[in-house]
């Protein structure tokens, strides 16, 4: 273990991500989303291939125990990614990143819900806050009747809240996952299962990109198979809870790129409610790693409430 690491690791993956977010919006003007999931899945199998060869874990990361589990998360992390990158083209880069901070604060709820986790007052009241942040990011698209350019907001507005609740499933369906298989073969089939499943959207209008949307697109690939293998690198160094706070350093790429390459100027209400969504993230994170200490002191055999 080696804590700095992990954290260096994390943050190298939320700018990477930060940035190949960047490279889909910049793209999204020219390319449907559908077509920009087939790019960004595709273009990631070489890289996160390399690696499997590199960790000599080629054979045994690509073996799977339970394949339809795979081909659901697939279904679900798909849908989740299409609608991100939709909402990418409607909204400014900060708020499409402040809106998907709901993913985590679902996770818990559907962790209940499916999972069968004892979930407390602790950790509905850090959900019940965030999700009054997600309100307060919301409430300027919530008329859908203010012109053209405010209707195409709030349309992405909504299509990044039901892509943070396709992600809070997705990951939901991961937690089972890691029971029976490897994490490289996780990654690795959910890109093999968004590369086949975004062809799917070819007949919703697919087009022959310019080659500075390509250039875009193959570099949203390759970008998102190296903050992959960066993330999962991380939780080797790092516990969870340690490095899962930086997270939220996102918010403060997502800013600069926004600003520096979109010309975007957040407003104070998307920045106040931003914070009171990722000081709703930090709770629970910090009640997981509680509840986490907890159980392993216990002696009674009584199971933390939290």
């Amino acid at each position: 273990m080696s804590p700095f690491h992990g954290i260096i690791l994390k943050i190298l993956s939320v700018i990477t991500f930060v940035s190949m977010a960047a490279c889909i919006k910049a793209a999204s003007a020219e390319v449907p989303a559908g077509e920009a999931v087939f790019f960004r899945s595709f273009f990631a199998l070489p890289v996160i291939l390399i690696w499997l060869i590199v960790r000599g874990e080629l054979s045994v990361g690509l073996t799977v125990a339970n394949p339809m589990a795979h081909v659901w998360r697939g279904f679900v992390g798909t849908l989740a990614m299409g609608l991100a990158f939709a909402a990418l083209g409607l909204l400014p880069l900060p708020e499409a990143t402040a809106i998907g901070y709901t993913a985590p604060l679902l996770v818990v709820v559907f962790a209940a819900m499916f999972l069968n986790e004892k979930v407390g007052v602790y950790r509905l009241s850090a959900v019940a806050l965030g999700m009054l942040g997600v309100m307060i990011v919301l409430s300027p698209r919530m008329s859908l009747l203010s012109g053209e350019i405010a209707d195409r907001q709030a349309i992405g507005a909504l299509l990044a809240l039901m892509g943070a609740c396709f992600a809070a499933l997705a990951q939901v369906f991961v937690r089972n996952l890691v029971r029976t298989e490897r994490t490289s073969a996780i990654v690795f089939w959910f890109s093999i299962t968004s590369t086949v499943l975004s062809l799917l959207t070819i007949p919703y209008g697919w087009v022959m990109p310019s080659a500075g949307a390509a250039a875009l697109l193959v570099s949203a690939g390759i970008l998102g198979g190296f903050g992959q293998i960066f993330l999962t690198s991380a939780y080797r160094f790092a516990d969870a809870s340690l490095i899962a706070p930086f997270e939220y350093v996102s918010m403060l790429f997502a800013l600069i790129l926004g600003y520096v390459v979109f010309a975007e100027v957040p407003t104070g209400r998307m920045l106040g409610g931003a914070l009171i969504v990722i000081s709703a993230g930090v709770l629970i994170i910090w009640r997981e790693r509680q509840l986490g200490l907890q159980r392993g002191k216990a002696k009674s055999g009584m199971t933390p409430q939290g």
